[in-house]
């Protein structure tokens, strides 16, 4: 014998997979009803688990060098006075 428990996931997950085709199908007839017209919203695209690398530095972006500062003259810097 199988319990009740072990077999409710077997139900469940089509049941759980159907609700959101189901809830535009309900929702396509209810604006019909009205004389609208019911679309879909674009789903965003599943998220992906796997984290891609850092950004990584090609070739050309590594031969260049960094571009320096440029200096700071000791008469331009402001100093609060109170």
């Amino acid at each position: 014998m199988v319990c009740l428990a072990c077999l409710l996931p077997l139900f469940l997950v089509p049941i759980v997979n159907i609700l959101p085709l189901l809830f535009h199908f309900i929702m396509g007839k209810i604006y019909r009803v009205f004389g609208w017209e019911y679309r879909k919203p674009e789903r965003a695209p599943p998220a992906c688990p796997f984290k891609p690398p850092a950004n990584r530095v090609s070739e050309a972006e590594a031969d260049v060098e960094p571009v320096p500062a440029d200096p700071v003259k000791p008469g331009n810097v402001d100093v609060k006075q109170d």
